[in-house]
């Protein structure tokens, strides 16, 4: 969309759920910034960075950024009445277009009511729920009210056609935006093969995961070093959990060195030699930093019943994308002490199963890579606005019928 054929900013109304979501409108809002030349407004909900774009929030991303069965129960009146909130700024003064960003479990409601008060309001999703994991029945009732699908993993576009899903095309990951920072410069490399090894201990970003797993990694940190002796163990910790993090710290006997913030955790993974983490999107970054990892996690007994209805071969993320388990991952009761340590000692000693995942994790570039090298924000961004251009045509056409 030009801005020669648009005599007033395009009206973007944009919906994200968690900091995660947050990240992704950023940096859709300044490629929507730059292919409008400056000619678009924005509106919804959103966080801190988001507002550095000039977007005012309806109400603070905390009001309904939780997670976790008992978390989402105990906000559940304030999540509604900011579900409420949001639809009303919609219908009550209808944009060009809606972008609703992950969190489906509020954002997906959002669109639903939106395009129920507003049947020609184009909607654009951006991050695929987890149809090809469980419950893919969503995928095709999505089509009532998702126009188009922007996704960030590979296989997700075939998943969809598969399951009866909207339009949806790879945008790519956010990740690949950032592969210089993440890849060891050739002094980074040198560390990386050198003793004592640096090993990354990685317990997740949320309090639950920090409860359920510190415990069986300290252990595990524990009969590693004592295989191995030297070791340089380092943990990348997330600022709201830090204190979570350093009272479970107290009771290990081997400590690591702790470090915030995202470029001294970026800067650990360009010289660490292996990774014990915490299933989540760190798998993908851990992965295409090229560092060999083992994998955990800890849910409670009601989660764990979403076991029976999950249809993957695996809940690691580059497992998923290479079509390969490579990555061991170590789950409820499998995820103890003795069977970390046991998976993590050959992956920092070196051998062949450190070299078939090194391997496998250098395909990821090949798999993951957009044409031309294109920015996901950028082919992002297009889509959105062929996706406004394409409802304003409709509209026009409407008004002029009538």
């Amino acid at each position: 969309m030009s801005v020669a054929t648009v005599a007033k900013p395009l009206d973007v109304f944009i919906v994200v759920g968690e900091h995660s979501g947050d990240q992704l409108g950023f940096k859709l809002m300044q490629a929507l910034r730059r292919d409008t030349g400056g000619n678009v407004a924005f509106r919804g909900v959103g966080g801190e960075l988001m507002a550095e774009q000039g977007l005012v929030s309806l109400f603070p991303l905390a009001d309904i950024a939780v997670m976790g069965f008992s978390a989402v129960f105990a906000r559940l009146p304030t999540i509604l009445r900011r579900l409420r909130q949001t639809v009303e700024a919609i219908t009550a003064s209808p944009p060009d277009i809606l972008v609703i960003i992950d969190s489906p479990d509020f954002t997906h409601r959002v669109a639903q009511r939106a395009r129920r008060a507003l049947p020609s309001l184009p909607v654009v999703d951006y991050v695929s729920p987890t149809v090809w994991a469980w419950r893919p029945g969503r995928a095709r009732k999505m089509r009532r009210y998702v126009d188009h699908l922007l996704a960030l993993l590979p296989f997700e576009p075939q998943a969809h056609a598969r399951l009866g899903g909207p339009a949806c095309t790879y945008v790519g990951h956010p990740l690949i935006e950032r592969l210089a920072e993440l890849r060891p410069n050739a002094e980074e490399e040198r560390r990386r093969q050198t003793a004592p090894p640096i090993v990354l201990v990685l317990p997740g970003s949320r309090r639950l995961e920090i409860r359920r797993l510190m415990p069986d990694l300290g252990v595990a940190v524990e009969r590693i070093a004592a295989q191995l002796g030297d070791v340089e163990f380092v943990l990348p910790a997330v600022s709201h959990v830090r204190g979570e993090i350093d009272a479970a710290l107290a009771s290990w006997k081997v400590k690591p060195r702790v470090v915030a913030g995202e470029a001294e955790k970026w800067a650990a993974f360009r010289v660490a030699r292996a990774a014990l983490a915490a299933s989540g999107t760190v798998t993908l970054e851990l992965a295409l930093a090229g560092v060999p990892m083992a994998v955990v996690y800890r849910m409670s007994k009601l989660e764990e019943q979403v076991k029976y209805f999950v249809h993957v071969p695996s809940i690691v993320l580059p497992n998923l994308i290479l079509g390969e388990n490579v990555i061991p991952e170590f789950l409820q009761h499998h995820c103890e002490p003795a069977r970390l340590a046991a998976a993590m000692l050959p992956l920092i000693r070196g051998g062949p199963e450190r070299d078939r995942q090194v391997a496998a994790l250098q395909r990821l570039d090949a798999l993951m890579r957009l044409p031309q090298g294109e920015a996901p924000s950028d082919l992002a961004a297009r889509i959105v606005l062929a996706s406004a251009e394409q409802g304003r045509r409709g509209r026009l056409r409407h008004h002029a019928a009538c």
